[in-house]
């Protein structure tokens, strides 16, 4: 198997447990809070993707020292939120619209000049739902097509606090506003049509941040200071949900995934699979700087096609591509909806896992907002690609433990983005 493809074949047995690598959701929080805290704070548990590693850099960019302790584990030296200082060269965010976004909002309170820039791919991403909100604050931006795509030229300055009523729900675009909010003048309210996920408001509330959450939404203060000497970060859900699902789909298996954050916002996926009559349990239930963990084990068994929309989208937006693949084996046709997120992903998602699942033999139907999805006993060996998306890559190899004969995926290199170790994990479950 080179670096660039993955090759799998039908597989009868997954048995065993494993690890998956620190939520990288909450890794970037922990990077930025971490290095915005008073004093060093020890982060364990880290991922190790290529996007969080940008956000590693950008800060170490920014003057905050950064040491890397052991496979997982970093100690930052924390700056505080006004120690940051200005970069001698443009911040590189790769293929990460995590770190492009939520650094827009710590760069645009700085009282320094800095450019945002990543690959082709994220560069092709849209960004004026994070750069009108921050420019009503008073945030100075400017990038292509009046600032809808990077690079982004930000000269920072002293905000001003605004209230916002976001059309779309979005934990990114609420996390730049918050992140924000702290360098501004009053206090910021972010209200969302449904709740994302909350890890920034989890971590800041953990670091001792002077946030509020309520009925009507998040209000934070500018001023202010983060404290903290250790984060903690919990096995990523978006990691375990690939070799979840192949437990389900390989005939003779029972997988144990290890310590996963089941943040309520993200265990959307959790709760569609158990409606598809998933045997899945959480085991070990405890609590990670201020994130709740578990140990969850999966058995293999029929699924049955589901309907999946309205509030349950947004915590389950990174996982609809694996559970498009759980769909394509289930008895009975799954429909998503309210999805058109997935359209300015790292790629078209709904158009790729149509394309490639219907390589297959899937009986897929792309929406304008989602797919609907024909659920078939079997599927067939294919050559598919990924088209750059890690998210792509690992679920048609999942797809593919489920084919009959071989099936190459290409296009692969892109996982190391987020679980590098993704092929050792499903080789060890083969035994």
């Amino acid at each position: 198997m080179s670096s660039d493809s993955i090759v799998v074949h039908e597989t009868k047995r997954l048995n065993g447990e494993v690890t998956v690598p620190g939520d990288k959701s909450i890794s970037h929080r922990a990077i930025i809070l971490g290095s915005l805290a008073q004093g060093k704070v020890m982060v364990t548990g880290l991922s190790s993707g290529e996007d969080n590693r940008r956000t590693v850099k950008i800060f170490q960019q920014l003057g905050v020292i950064i040491k890397k302790r052991g496979p997982a584990e970093y100690l930052l030296h924390g700056k505080g939120l006004h120690g940051l200082r200005e970069p001698g060269s443009i911040l590189y965010a790769g293929n990460s619209g995590t770190t492009m976004r939520l650094m827009t909002g710590v760069l645009s309170g700085q009282p320094f000049f800095s450019v945002l820039s990543g690959d082709a791919s994220l560069n092709a991403r849209p960004m004026k739902r994070v750069v009108t909100p921050l420019r009503e604050m008073g945030a100075r931006i400017s990038g292509r097509d009046g600032g809808n795509y990077a690079p982004l030229a930000i000269q920072g300055g002293k905000l001003q606090a605004a209230r916002f009523a976001l059309p779309v729900a979005s934990a990114q675009v609420k996390s730049a506003i918050v992140l924000a909010g702290f360098y501004a003048d009053g206090t910021t309210m972010v209200q969302e049509p449904v709740p994302s996920r909350d890890h920034t408001e989890r971590m800041l509330r953990y670091l001792g941040a002077p946030l509020e959450v309520s009925a009507a939404g998040l209000a934070v203060t500018g001023g202010g200071e983060l404290k903290g000497d250790l984060i903690e970060v919990p096995g990523d859900l978006s990691s375990a949900a690939f070799l979840i699902v192949a437990g389900l789909l390989v005939h003779d298996a029972e997988v144990l995934v290890r310590s996963v954050g089941v943040n309520p916002t993200r265990t959307g996926f959790l709760e569609i699979l158990q409606n598809m009559g998933a045997r899945i349990e959480l085991l070990n239930m405890r609590e990670m700087s201020g994130e709740p963990v578990a140990d969850i084990r999966v058995r293999a068994g029929r699924l049955t096609g589901v309907t999946i929309n309205g509030a349950i989208i947004p915590r389950t937006i990174d996982e609809l591509p694996i559970l498009a693949v759980a769909a394509a084996y289930a008895e009975g046709t799954t429909i998503i909806r309210d999805a058109r997120e997935l359209r300015v992903k790292e790629t078209d998602r709904i158009a790729a896992m149509c394309t490639e699942l219907k390589k297959m033999g899937a009986d897929i139907e792309a929406q304008d907002d989602g797919m609907i999805i024909r659920g078939k006993e079997s599927l067939s060996a294919a050559v598919c690609t990924s088209y750059g998306d890690h998210r792509v890559a690992m679920a048609m190899a999942v797809a593919g433990l489920a084919a009959q004969g071989e099936t190459r995926v290409e296009d692969c290199a892109c996982i190391k983005t987020s679980f590098p170790g993704f092929m050792n994990c499903l080789q060890s479950l083969m035994g």
